[in-house]
């Protein structure tokens, strides 16, 4: 059975990729703080359906100087890796010249320093074994701008950067590296918006609606199968057709 390694996958997007992929005979390895209700149903189903897996690991990636333990835990728990999904991080709101030093330093830290240095010890067990694939979760405001949103762009725009790069990096050891981009995804955060802020993002939009969860995680799924041995260093967009 194939690892996986979601980070963030106790909810929302993590979530559904997670069960893609359990679902698909992966090994999922779920980090998270705390594991939601959501994901021990899951892990209850994967076990009993016999097929793929879910394993909590809880853990806080915030804490950078923790990264290689944790990975060293994992490796010797469950072998070598098959594939990294980079999905954590903040969505954090606000206006560039109101926000505190703290929130921008949060954000940075967690949606480009932390995927950044997680990959670093990843990448190095999967150099060992000449294979692996890794996706990092960008976000379609990493290309376009959105008013309050300047910083959370920034650090996804940086993972569009990091993609490129290291797939130069690694790709002749077989491992390819790539992105998703998601849009306005119809989630608990869009839920939240009022009505004429969802008919705005529907109406741009070249499919008339919003992408679901499963429609992300289908890509993610994708881009760590055999059918996209050949495609490194690219970012998919699942957007409906928003930034078409």
């Amino acid at each position: 059975m194939r690892n996986v390694i979601v980070t963030g996958a106790s909810r929302g997007l993590g979530l559904a990729i997670t069960e893609a992929l359990a679902a698909s005979g992966y090994r999922v390895l779920a980090i998270a703080r705390s594991a939601s209700g959501e994901l021990q149903a899951l892990s209850s189903v994967a076990a009993q359906g016999g097929r793929g897996a879910v394993q909590f690991y809880p853990f806080d990636l915030l804490e950078i100087a923790a990264m290689p333990q944790l990975v060293r835990h994992l490796r010797q728990e469950v072998g070598p890796f098959h594939g990294l999904v980079n999905n954590a991080g903040l969505g954090t709101p606000g206006v560039l010249a109101m926000m505190r030093d703290e929130q921008i330093e949060k954000l940075i830290r967690l949606n480009t320093l932390s995927p950044i240095v997680l990959t670093r010890h990843v990448v190095r067990s999967m150099m060992s074994e000449r294979a692996g694939r890794i996706v990092n979760m960008s976000s379609i405001v990493a290309t376009t701008g959105y008013q309050s949103l300047s910083v959370y762009s920034a650090t996804k725009a940086s993972l569009s950067g990091f993609t490129r790069a290291l797939a130069r990096e690694v790709g002749q050891l077989g491992i390819t590296v790539n992105a998703v981009a998601p849009g306005f995804v119809d989630t608990e955060m869009t839920r939240e918006m009022d009505a004429k802020q969802r008919e705005q993002i529907i109406r741009r939009s070249a499919l008339r609606r919003l992408p679901e969860p499963a429609d992300v995680a289908a890509a993610v799924k994708f881009l760590l199968s055999e059918e996209a041995r050949n495609i490194t260093g690219t970012t998919l967009t699942v957007d409906a057709g928003n930034t078409a």
